[in-house]
Protein backbone atom coordinates (compact mmCIF):
# COMPACT_ATOMS: atom_id res chain seq x y z
CA UNK A 1 0.00 0.00 0.00
CA UNK A 2 2.61 2.48 1.12
CA UNK A 3 -0.38 4.70 1.00
CA UNK A 4 1.93 7.71 1.92
CA UNK A 5 2.71 5.91 0.08
CA UNK A 6 1.61 6.25 -3.25
CA UNK A 7 0.66 9.77 -3.20
CA UNK A 8 3.59 10.79 -2.51
CA UNK A 9 4.89 10.45 -5.84
CA UNK A 10 6.33 12.42 -8.45
CA UNK A 11 4.35 13.96 -10.53
CA UNK A 12 1.75 14.97 -7.85
CA UNK A 13 4.38 16.40 -5.68
CA UNK A 14 5.50 18.41 -8.37
CA UNK A 15 1.73 19.35 -9.25
CA UNK A 16 0.79 20.07 -5.95
CA UNK A 17 3.20 22.22 -4.90
CA UNK A 18 3.23 23.93 -7.20
CA UNK A 19 -0.75 24.77 -7.76
CA UNK A 20 0.28 25.61 -3.39
CA UNK A 21 2.78 27.92 -3.72
CA UNK A 22 1.33 30.00 -6.85
CA UNK A 23 -2.28 30.02 -5.43
CA UNK A 24 -1.47 30.54 -1.73
CA UNK A 25 1.99 31.59 -1.57
CA UNK A 26 2.67 28.83 1.30
CA UNK A 27 3.15 25.25 0.37
CA UNK A 28 1.47 22.81 2.98
CA UNK A 29 4.72 20.72 4.35
CA UNK A 30 6.02 23.78 6.17
CA UNK A 31 7.80 21.82 9.37
CA UNK A 32 5.90 22.30 12.73
CA UNK A 33 8.48 23.78 14.72
CA UNK A 34 8.80 27.04 11.93
CA UNK A 35 5.09 27.40 11.25
CA UNK A 36 6.07 31.20 11.65
CA UNK A 37 7.69 34.11 9.15
CA UNK A 38 11.12 33.20 9.14
CA UNK A 39 13.59 35.90 10.43
CA UNK A 40 15.46 38.25 7.82
CA UNK A 41 18.57 36.47 8.48
CA UNK A 42 16.54 33.03 7.39
CA UNK A 43 14.77 34.95 4.86
CA UNK A 44 18.44 35.48 3.45
CA UNK A 45 19.50 32.28 3.29
CA UNK A 46 16.34 30.75 1.62
CA UNK A 47 16.65 33.08 -1.03
CA UNK A 48 20.45 31.65 -1.52
CA UNK A 49 18.92 28.15 -1.72
CA UNK A 50 16.94 26.41 -5.06
CA UNK A 51 14.47 24.13 -4.87
CA UNK A 52 12.06 22.58 -7.77
CA UNK A 53 9.32 25.31 -7.58
CA UNK A 54 11.77 27.96 -8.09
CA UNK A 55 12.84 25.97 -10.90
CA UNK A 56 9.56 25.49 -12.28
CA UNK A 57 9.06 29.55 -11.56
CA UNK A 58 12.04 30.15 -13.96
CA UNK A 59 11.63 27.81 -16.65
CA UNK A 60 8.33 29.11 -17.09
CA UNK A 61 9.05 32.76 -16.33
CA UNK A 62 6.28 33.26 -13.04
CA UNK A 63 7.30 35.99 -11.23
CA UNK A 64 4.14 35.31 -8.71
CA UNK A 65 5.47 31.48 -8.36
CA UNK A 66 8.95 32.66 -7.57
CA UNK A 67 7.56 35.52 -4.67
CA UNK A 68 7.30 31.81 -3.32
CA UNK A 69 9.83 32.79 -1.06
CA UNK A 70 7.43 34.70 1.35
CA UNK A 71 5.55 32.53 3.88
CA UNK A 72 2.72 33.90 5.92
CA UNK A 73 1.30 32.73 9.36
CA UNK A 74 -2.88 33.95 8.86
CA UNK A 75 -5.05 32.30 11.54
CA UNK A 76 -8.67 30.91 10.07
CA UNK A 77 -7.16 31.10 6.86
CA UNK A 78 -7.49 27.67 5.19
CA UNK A 79 -5.08 27.01 2.33
CA UNK A 80 -5.89 24.28 0.10
CA UNK A 81 -4.07 22.50 -2.50
CA UNK A 82 -5.57 19.12 -4.94
CA UNK A 83 -3.80 17.84 -7.90
CA UNK A 84 -3.91 14.31 -10.08
CA UNK A 85 -0.07 12.35 -10.62
CA UNK A 86 1.01 9.18 -10.95
CA UNK A 87 2.73 6.98 -8.42
CA UNK A 88 4.57 3.22 -8.16
CA UNK A 89 5.54 0.81 -5.39
CA UNK A 90 6.40 -2.53 -6.00
CA UNK A 91 3.17 -3.58 -4.04
CA UNK A 92 1.20 -2.01 -6.36
CA UNK A 93 2.34 -1.49 -9.83
CA UNK A 94 1.63 2.06 -11.31
CA UNK A 95 -0.81 3.82 -9.63
CA UNK A 96 -3.74 6.97 -10.61
CA UNK A 97 -4.02 9.25 -7.46
CA UNK A 98 -6.43 12.02 -7.23
CA UNK A 99 -5.07 13.94 -3.59
CA UNK A 100 -5.74 17.07 -2.03
CA UNK A 101 -4.43 18.73 1.89
CA UNK A 102 -6.08 21.72 3.54
CA UNK A 103 -4.40 23.23 6.04
CA UNK A 104 -4.89 26.06 8.36
CA UNK A 105 -3.90 27.65 12.24
CA UNK A 106 -6.34 27.49 14.78
CA UNK A 107 -4.88 29.94 16.75
CA UNK A 108 -1.55 32.21 16.52
CA UNK A 109 0.72 30.11 19.07
CA UNK A 110 -0.58 26.74 17.79
CA UNK A 111 1.47 24.09 15.18
CA UNK A 112 0.04 24.02 11.28
CA UNK A 113 -3.22 21.82 11.46
CA UNK A 114 -3.92 19.39 8.25
CA UNK A 115 -6.23 17.57 6.70
CA UNK A 116 -5.10 14.80 3.72
CA UNK A 117 -6.94 12.82 1.92
CA UNK A 118 -6.43 10.10 -1.60
CA UNK A 119 -8.18 8.18 -3.90
CA UNK A 120 -5.84 5.73 -5.39
CA UNK A 121 -6.13 2.99 -8.37
CA UNK A 122 -3.67 0.90 -8.94
CA UNK A 123 -2.18 -1.40 -11.69
CA UNK A 124 -2.84 -4.59 -9.60
CA UNK A 125 -6.79 -3.57 -9.49
CA UNK A 126 -6.17 -1.84 -5.77
CA UNK A 127 -8.51 0.33 -4.39
CA UNK A 128 -7.16 2.84 -1.87
CA UNK A 129 -8.65 5.79 -0.03
CA UNK A 130 -7.58 7.67 2.76
CA UNK A 131 -7.99 10.28 5.27
CA UNK A 132 -5.03 11.91 7.70
CA UNK A 133 -6.09 14.67 10.04
CA UNK A 134 -3.05 16.11 12.40
CA UNK A 135 -5.14 19.33 14.44
CA UNK A 136 -3.41 21.27 17.03
CA UNK A 137 -5.89 23.27 19.28
CA UNK A 138 -4.51 26.66 20.83
CA UNK A 139 -1.42 27.21 22.53
CA UNK A 140 -0.78 23.24 21.16
CA UNK A 141 -2.77 21.79 24.46
CA UNK A 142 -3.87 19.17 22.72
CA UNK A 143 -3.10 17.05 19.46
CA UNK A 144 -5.81 15.33 17.85
CA UNK A 145 -4.93 12.43 14.88
CA UNK A 146 -6.96 10.74 13.06
CA UNK A 147 -5.77 8.24 10.60
CA UNK A 148 -8.87 6.71 8.53
CA UNK A 149 -8.86 4.36 5.60
CA UNK A 150 -10.70 1.80 3.32
CA UNK A 151 -8.66 -0.72 0.72
CA UNK A 152 -9.94 -3.26 -1.65
CA UNK A 153 -6.70 -5.10 -1.86
CA UNK A 154 -5.30 -7.82 -3.58
CA UNK A 155 -1.80 -8.80 -2.58
CA UNK A 156 0.59 -11.47 -2.20
CA UNK A 157 1.77 -12.76 0.55
CA UNK A 158 4.67 -14.96 1.45
CA UNK A 159 3.74 -16.81 5.08
CA UNK A 160 5.07 -15.93 8.63
CA UNK A 161 8.61 -16.34 9.85
CA UNK A 162 12.09 -15.45 7.95
CA UNK A 163 12.54 -18.50 6.49
CA UNK A 164 10.10 -17.67 3.67
CA UNK A 165 10.68 -17.24 -0.18
CA UNK A 166 10.20 -14.70 -2.80
CA UNK A 167 9.20 -17.73 -5.50
CA UNK A 168 6.48 -19.60 -3.08
CA UNK A 169 3.73 -17.02 -2.25
CA UNK A 170 0.08 -16.90 -2.15
CA UNK A 171 -2.50 -14.38 -3.56
CA UNK A 172 -4.95 -12.87 -1.39
CA UNK A 173 -7.95 -10.64 -1.60
CA UNK A 174 -9.69 -8.27 0.94
CA UNK A 175 -11.53 -5.33 2.04
CA UNK A 176 -10.24 -3.25 4.93
CA UNK A 177 -11.55 -0.65 6.79
CA UNK A 178 -9.13 1.36 9.14
CA UNK A 179 -10.77 3.93 12.21
CA UNK A 180 -7.68 5.19 14.17
CA UNK A 181 -8.59 8.24 16.60
CA UNK A 182 -6.23 9.57 19.27
CA UNK A 183 -6.24 12.60 21.49
CA UNK A 184 -2.89 13.78 22.75
CA UNK A 185 -2.46 15.99 25.96
CA UNK A 186 0.56 18.14 26.56
CA UNK A 187 2.61 17.33 29.65
CA UNK A 188 5.61 19.48 29.21
CA UNK A 189 8.05 20.69 26.88
CA UNK A 190 7.74 18.24 23.89
CA UNK A 191 6.42 15.44 25.40
CA UNK A 192 2.58 14.37 24.80
CA UNK A 193 0.35 11.87 26.14
CA UNK A 194 -2.85 10.16 25.21
CA UNK A 195 -5.87 8.27 24.76
CA UNK A 196 -7.18 6.46 21.30
CA UNK A 197 -9.29 3.62 19.74
CA UNK A 198 -8.54 1.25 16.52
CA UNK A 199 -10.21 -0.79 14.52
CA UNK A 200 -8.96 -2.85 11.75
CA UNK A 201 -11.71 -4.88 10.01
CA UNK A 202 -11.23 -6.98 7.54
CA UNK A 203 -13.66 -9.08 5.21
CA UNK A 204 -14.58 -10.58 2.20
CA UNK A 205 -11.01 -12.38 2.64
CA UNK A 206 -10.03 -15.04 -0.04
CA UNK A 207 -6.34 -16.80 -0.46
CA UNK A 208 -5.28 -18.75 -4.07
CA UNK A 209 -2.55 -20.27 -5.34
CA UNK A 210 -1.34 -21.62 -8.54
CA UNK A 211 -0.94 -24.58 -6.84
CA UNK A 212 -4.41 -26.26 -5.31
CA UNK A 213 -2.84 -28.65 -3.27
CA UNK A 214 -0.65 -25.79 -1.49
CA UNK A 215 -1.59 -25.01 2.16
CA UNK A 216 -0.42 -21.65 3.55
CA UNK A 217 0.45 -20.17 6.55
CA UNK A 218 -2.10 -17.80 6.88
CA UNK A 219 -4.10 -21.04 6.54
CA UNK A 220 -2.69 -22.67 9.09
CA UNK A 221 -2.55 -19.72 11.52
CA UNK A 222 -6.34 -19.43 10.67
CA UNK A 223 -8.04 -16.98 7.97
CA UNK A 224 -11.12 -16.73 8.03
CA UNK A 225 -13.29 -14.71 5.48
CA UNK A 226 -13.48 -11.78 8.22
CA UNK A 227 -11.60 -10.61 11.02
CA UNK A 228 -12.14 -7.54 13.83
CA UNK A 229 -9.33 -5.88 15.88
CA UNK A 230 -11.01 -3.11 18.51
CA UNK A 231 -9.26 -1.65 21.02
CA UNK A 232 -7.64 0.96 22.80
CA UNK A 233 -4.71 2.36 22.96
CA UNK A 234 -2.18 4.49 25.04
CA UNK A 235 -0.12 6.71 22.97
CA UNK A 236 3.38 8.37 24.72
CA UNK A 237 5.34 10.91 22.70
CA UNK A 238 8.75 13.06 22.92
CA UNK A 239 9.54 14.83 19.72
CA UNK A 240 12.07 17.74 20.00
CA UNK A 241 13.67 17.50 16.21
CA UNK A 242 14.32 20.58 14.57
CA UNK A 243 12.17 19.95 11.58
CA UNK A 244 9.61 16.78 11.56
CA UNK A 245 9.74 16.75 7.90
CA UNK A 246 13.95 16.31 7.32
CA UNK A 247 15.44 16.59 10.79
CA UNK A 248 19.34 17.74 11.02
CA UNK A 249 19.31 17.20 15.10
CA UNK A 250 17.21 16.14 17.27
CA UNK A 251 15.15 13.09 18.85
CA UNK A 252 11.72 11.29 17.96
CA UNK A 253 9.81 8.62 20.54
CA UNK A 254 6.78 7.35 20.48
CA UNK A 255 5.62 4.41 22.81
CA UNK A 256 1.96 2.67 21.65
CA UNK A 257 0.08 0.56 23.99
CA UNK A 258 -2.91 -1.23 22.05
CA UNK A 259 -5.18 -3.55 23.88
CA UNK A 260 -8.18 -5.39 22.30
CA UNK A 261 -10.98 -6.46 23.50
CA UNK A 262 -14.10 -8.78 23.23
CA UNK A 263 -16.34 -6.26 24.71
CA UNK A 264 -15.29 -3.84 22.03
CA UNK A 265 -16.27 -5.91 18.84
CA UNK A 266 -12.89 -7.64 18.52
CA UNK A 267 -12.32 -11.27 17.52
CA UNK A 268 -10.01 -12.09 20.80
CA UNK A 269 -8.65 -10.19 23.47
CA UNK A 270 -4.58 -9.38 22.52
CA UNK A 271 -2.39 -6.54 23.14
CA UNK A 272 0.51 -5.29 21.32
CA UNK A 273 3.06 -2.59 21.79
CA UNK A 274 4.99 -0.35 19.09
CA UNK A 275 8.33 1.35 20.11
CA UNK A 276 8.99 4.10 17.52
CA UNK A 277 12.59 5.89 18.13
CA UNK A 278 14.61 8.15 15.72
CA UNK A 279 17.85 9.92 16.30
CA UNK A 280 19.49 12.78 14.07
CA UNK A 281 23.55 14.62 14.82
CA UNK A 282 24.66 16.83 12.21
CA UNK A 283 28.01 14.49 10.61
CA UNK A 284 30.62 16.19 10.27
CA UNK A 285 29.18 18.31 13.01
CA UNK A 286 29.64 21.61 11.01
CA UNK A 287 28.28 20.40 7.81
CA UNK A 288 25.00 19.84 6.68
CA UNK A 289 25.22 16.55 5.97
CA UNK A 290 22.97 14.35 8.26
CA UNK A 291 23.36 10.67 10.90
CA UNK A 292 20.43 9.42 11.25
CA UNK A 293 19.32 5.67 12.56
CA UNK A 294 15.71 4.71 13.21
CA UNK A 295 14.58 2.00 15.17
CA UNK A 296 11.11 0.22 15.33
CA UNK A 297 9.73 -2.86 17.35
CA UNK A 298 6.43 -4.06 17.24
CA UNK A 299 5.67 -6.46 19.80
CA UNK A 300 2.64 -8.73 20.60
CA UNK A 301 2.78 -8.79 24.43
CA UNK A 302 -0.52 -11.83 24.86
CA UNK A 303 -2.92 -13.43 22.68
CA UNK A 304 -3.10 -13.96 18.86
CA UNK A 305 -3.72 -11.10 16.47
CA UNK A 306 -5.37 -12.36 12.80
CA UNK A 307 -2.89 -12.48 10.13
CA UNK A 308 -3.54 -9.41 8.01
CA UNK A 309 -2.89 -7.52 11.96
CA UNK A 310 0.13 -8.95 12.49
CA UNK A 311 3.36 -6.86 12.16
CA UNK A 312 4.46 -7.06 8.73
CA UNK A 313 7.43 -5.26 6.61
CA UNK A 314 6.02 -2.23 5.37
CA UNK A 315 2.95 -2.13 7.76
CA UNK A 316 3.82 0.28 10.07
CA UNK A 317 1.78 3.84 10.06
CA UNK A 318 3.68 5.37 7.22
CA UNK A 319 4.41 2.52 5.14
CA UNK A 320 8.32 3.16 4.61
CA UNK A 321 10.12 0.56 6.80
CA UNK A 322 11.99 -2.40 4.73
CA UNK A 323 13.02 -0.22 1.41
CA UNK A 324 14.57 -3.29 -0.33
CA UNK A 325 11.61 -5.35 0.52
CA UNK A 326 7.95 -5.21 -1.17
CA UNK A 327 5.40 -4.68 1.47
CA UNK A 328 4.13 -7.81 3.29
CA UNK A 329 7.44 -9.74 2.72
CA UNK A 330 7.92 -10.78 6.23
CA UNK A 331 5.48 -11.44 8.66
CA UNK A 332 5.18 -12.47 12.79
CA UNK A 333 3.91 -12.14 16.00
CA UNK A 334 6.90 -9.49 16.60
CA UNK A 335 9.55 -7.63 14.52
CA UNK A 336 12.38 -5.97 15.08
CA UNK A 337 13.52 -3.50 12.49
CA UNK A 338 16.93 -1.09 12.34
CA UNK A 339 18.10 0.93 9.75
CA UNK A 340 20.70 3.88 9.14
CA UNK A 341 20.74 6.62 6.74
CA UNK A 342 23.76 9.02 5.94
CA UNK A 343 22.01 12.24 3.95
CA UNK A 344 24.49 14.43 2.34
CA UNK A 345 24.57 17.75 -0.11
CA UNK A 346 25.17 17.73 -3.36
CA UNK A 347 24.73 20.78 -5.04
CA UNK A 348 26.13 23.80 -3.23
CA UNK A 349 22.35 25.34 -3.51
CA UNK A 350 20.77 22.57 -1.96
CA UNK A 351 18.26 21.60 -4.77
CA UNK A 352 20.35 17.69 -5.17
CA UNK A 353 21.21 15.62 -2.69
CA UNK A 354 21.70 11.55 -1.92
CA UNK A 355 21.68 9.25 0.62
CA UNK A 356 22.90 5.82 1.11
CA UNK A 357 21.17 3.80 3.80
CA UNK A 358 21.34 0.14 5.21
CA UNK A 359 18.63 -1.59 7.23
CA UNK A 360 18.08 -5.16 8.92
CA UNK A 361 14.61 -6.54 10.29
CA UNK A 362 13.60 -10.06 11.95
CA UNK A 363 10.67 -11.28 12.51
CA UNK A 364 9.37 -14.00 15.00
CA UNK A 365 9.05 -17.59 13.77
CA UNK A 366 5.51 -19.62 14.31
CA UNK A 367 4.76 -21.12 16.30
CA UNK A 368 8.09 -20.68 18.37
CA UNK A 369 8.45 -17.07 18.94
CA UNK A 370 11.81 -17.49 18.29
CA UNK A 371 13.90 -14.76 16.31
CA UNK A 372 16.33 -17.04 13.89
CA UNK A 373 16.85 -14.91 10.34
CA UNK A 374 18.08 -11.48 10.01
CA UNK A 375 17.21 -9.97 6.61
CA UNK A 376 19.67 -6.98 5.63
CA UNK A 377 19.06 -4.63 2.68
CA UNK A 378 20.93 -1.20 1.55
CA UNK A 379 20.68 1.01 -1.20
CA UNK A 380 20.98 4.63 -2.45
CA UNK A 381 19.23 7.53 -3.68
CA UNK A 382 19.16 11.38 -4.65
CA UNK A 383 17.11 13.90 -3.15
CA UNK A 384 15.19 16.47 -5.52
CA UNK A 385 14.69 19.55 -2.95
CA UNK A 386 10.90 20.54 -2.99
CA UNK A 387 10.71 22.75 -1.03
CA UNK A 388 13.49 24.93 1.03
CA UNK A 389 11.26 26.52 3.71
CA UNK A 390 9.89 22.61 4.72
CA UNK A 391 13.22 21.10 3.69
CA UNK A 392 10.77 18.55 1.76
CA UNK A 393 12.70 16.43 -0.77
CA UNK A 394 11.23 14.12 -3.29
CA UNK A 395 12.87 10.52 -2.78
CA UNK A 396 13.88 8.29 -5.20
CA UNK A 397 15.76 5.38 -3.78
CA UNK A 398 16.86 1.60 -4.88
CA UNK A 399 17.12 -1.31 -2.23
CA UNK A 400 18.66 -4.24 -2.55
CA UNK A 401 17.74 -7.31 -0.11
CA UNK A 402 18.07 -10.58 0.23
CA UNK A 403 17.05 -13.36 -1.74
CA UNK A 404 16.50 -11.30 -5.13
CA UNK A 405 14.37 -8.55 -3.89
CA UNK A 406 14.64 -4.96 -5.10
CA UNK A 407 13.45 -1.76 -6.54
CA UNK A 408 12.48 1.47 -6.24
CA UNK A 409 11.09 3.27 -3.75
CA UNK A 410 9.50 7.27 -4.11
CA UNK A 411 8.59 9.98 -1.12
CA UNK A 412 7.91 13.06 -0.54
CA UNK A 413 9.86 13.85 2.70
CA UNK A 414 12.30 11.40 4.39
CA UNK A 415 11.79 7.87 4.96
CA UNK A 416 12.08 8.70 8.57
Amino acid sequence: MQCKRIARSLLLAALSGIFWSQAFGQNPLIPKETDSIPDPKTEKLLITQKDLIDVFAEWVNSPGLAKHNNVTHKTGRVYVSAAPGVGYTLSTGFAAILASNAAFYTSEDAKLSNVFADVVYTQNKQLITHIQGNFWTKANGYNIITDWRYLKYPQKTYGLGGHTDLDNSFDQDYQYLRLYQSILKNMGKNFYAGLGYSLDYHWNISETSDDIFAISDAQLYGLPGKTTSSGINVNLLFDDRDNSINPDRGTYFNVLFRQNLKALGSDENWESLRIDLRKYYRFPRNSENVLAFWSFNWLTLQGNPPYLDLPATGWDPYNNMGRGYIQGRFRGKNLLYLETEYRFKISGNGLIGGVVFANAQSVSEWPSNKFEVIAPAGGAGLRLKFNKHSRANIAIDYGVGAGGSQGFFLNLGEVF
